[in-house]
């Protein structure tokens, strides 16, 4: 299939050591044989071997436009699975553009967003998972989500669901093949097999749903609120993760009014910190409405982190504090450690039922041990990206929901005693939409938007 030839520059639009033009398509060959010059009179570009890469200058007419590297790929053993050249020039922004618009007018046209991705896609080399995982690759913020997504576009996700749908198919077409043929084909205890066959697929698809909620952890970062009662070190501590005086921290009760939103990472872990307005009744309206703002955010966290000011004794705010964070994932620092404490971690940790670390925001101790324990208490330590597989995807998860539920309806009519036929109407549901995950069953809209959520080049 003939297509057109689209080019793009796939690296960033700064000044760097090198820039790289990218060419993709049937023209690929013919506008660099244009453009392109040896320096010691070499035969033509379209003419070297593939995977070699070659020195010389982009020309526009008589006019040199810089001394470059050339790189020679043909398709289909390409990123695309079309004729690419790619093109390592000076890094400069102007000489860039410049070899673009050279390219641009010798025949190529500007790519749109993801392009490339999506013509990998397209020309069968890549799944829409692992076009998905590409993206995710480029906006990963940690190194537990670069891992997920690395192991999302070697195929995994696409591995797992096409075991499913091949099972599915086959029982399809066995049911079929005993209905249209039964005088040859023996249905006998098939249900039964099934069953099993079903309940196997549920156990796998469960496995995966469950896996979403780390999945969004991994992708967008822990949503955690920082809790506490007015002057407890909550300002403080924010500033001692970010390594920054970001928030402002004074004696006076009652400083923060506002929530502070900011990104740190812990052991390669993302968390996306709300420092909140201290928790009390207060008759002042704006730092009214800023502890309002910090129960509804702590209603939403996927952490909170209660600090709790040591040197005090424990007041009516500590309590309600306490009973926020009564069925939360919650970890209690027992703060000002280098003053003279009067509360000590056995009471707090009667009190709350949770992990509790004494910690120093002003000098900065307890601190490692603080972020040692986040890491466990989201991952127990440890994450195994060889064996396992983590959704992190919206569009996968509602996907392998609905397919959960058209298994669960065949399981029903099974153990109803109905007949096979029944079954082959939600086998084929659950199929299609396992196909949705991996870019069958897929319409063009949904293409389109997916990948142009991708940068320029890529």
């Amino acid at each position: 299939m003939k297509t057109d030839t689209i080019a793009a520059i796939s690296t960033g639009m700064t000044n760097a050591g090198i820039s790289i033009v990218r060419i993709s398509g049937d023209e690929a060959f013919n506008i660099i044989d244009k453009i392109y010059s040896s320096p010691k009179g070499d035969k033509k570009l379209s003419e070297v071997p593939s995977h070699t890469v070659h020195y010389g200058y982009i020309l526009d007419g008589d006019r040199t436009i810089d001394e470059v590297m050339v790189l020679v790929l043909r398709g289909p053993n390409t990123y695309t699975r079309e004729d690419v050249i790619e093109i390592d020039c000076h890094g400069g922004v102007v000489v860039t553009k410049k070899i673009l618009e050279t390219v641009v007018k010798y025949g190529a046209r500007v790519a749109e967003p993801g392009e490339f991705t999506k013509r990998a896609f397209v020309n069968g080399r890549i799944d829409l998972s692992q076009a998905e995982a590409v993206i995710d690759v480029i906006n990963a913020k940690n190194e537990y989500a670069l891992s997920s997504s690395l192991s999302q576009l070697k195929g995994n996700v696409l591995g797992k669901i096409k075991e499913i749908r091949d099972s599915i198919i086959h029982n399809v077409a066995f049911i079929e093949a005993a209905l249209d043929d039964p005088e040859h084909i023996e249905i006998g205890n098939f249900s039964e097999e099934l069953l099993m066959n079903v309940n196997s697929n549920l156990t796998v698809l469960d496995k995966l749903l469950e896996s979403a909620d780390n999945g969004r952890l991994l992708r967008e970062g822990i949503k955690t609120v920082i809790l506490g009662k007015p002057n407890a070190g909550k300002s403080s501590l924010m500033n001692v993760l970010l390594g920054e005086d970001r928030a402002i921290v004074t004696d006076i009760a009652g400083t923060t009014r506002d929530t502070l939103e900011e990104t740190v990472s812990i052991h390669g872990i993302t968390l996306n910190i709300v420092d909140t307005a201290g928790i009390r009744d207060t008759a002042d309206v704006i730092e009214k409405i800023g502890v309002k703002k910090a129960r509804e955010n702590a209603m939403n966290a996927d952490l909170i982190i209660y600090v709790v000011d040591g040197s005090r004794d424990f007041d009516e705010n500590d309590y309600e504090i306490m009973e926020l964070i009564k069925e939360r994932k919650c970890v209690v620092l027992l703060n000002k450690s280098d003053l003279n404490m009067k509360i000590t971690i056995e009471q707090l940790e009667e009190l709350t039922h949770k992990t509790v670390i004494k910690i120093s925001a002003k000098e900065g101790t307890g601190i490692e041990e603080f972020e040692t324990c986040i890491k466990e208490l989201f991952y127990e330590g440890k994450l195994n990206f060889n064996d396992e597989i983590y959704i992190t995807n919206v569009r996968h998860k509602a996907a392998i929901a609905e397919a959960k539920e058209s298994l669960l309806q065949v399981k029903n009519s099974i153990l109803d005693g109905m007949s096979e036929d029944f079954f082959s109407i939600d086998l084929m549901s659950a199929y299609n939409t396992l196909g949705y995950i991996i870019g069958e069953m897929v319409d063009d809209d949904l293409v389109n938007t997916i990948f142009k959520e991708f940068c320029m080049g890529k």
